[in-house]
């Protein structure tokens, strides 16, 4: 389990969401622990950025918009996540969406980091 929970941070970190939330998917798809809406919430927030870059910016919105709720019942650090740094960061990024007009403007640099 934590192998392919590490394997999606690694993903995640270098840029490829897509890989991310295959990785989570797995994880969250074959093993039942206590904290599976945790994951769900990296792994939609992974695809939202996927379908940013594949120029769709409804389902981006769409994906961080279902994210947001599944990080509310974690705080601190959970799974090596600072949560208010992970929420603040999802915010900036809805603001973003919600104003932008051309996908290929968007700052990857506001993409949420998943670290403490």
């Amino acid at each position: 389990m934590s192998q392919l929970f590490n394997k999606g941070l690694n993903e995640y970190s270098k840029g490829d969401y897509f890989e991310a939330h295959e990785a989570w998917e797995d994880l969250w798809s074959d093993y039942n622990f206590p904290d599976r809406k945790f994951i769900q919430g990296l792994i939609q927030l992974s695809v939202s950025f996927v379908h940013l870059g594949n120029n769709n910016l409804i389902g981006a919105k769409n994906l961080l918009q279902k994210c947001q709720n599944k990080f509310d019942d974690y705080e601190g650090l959970h799974r090596g996540i600072n949560i208010a740094e992970l929420k603040s960061s999802i915010e900036a990024v809805e603001i973003v969406y919600s104003e932008l007009k051309d996908v290929r403007k968007f700052d990857w640099d506001l993409v949420p980091v998943l670290k403490g």
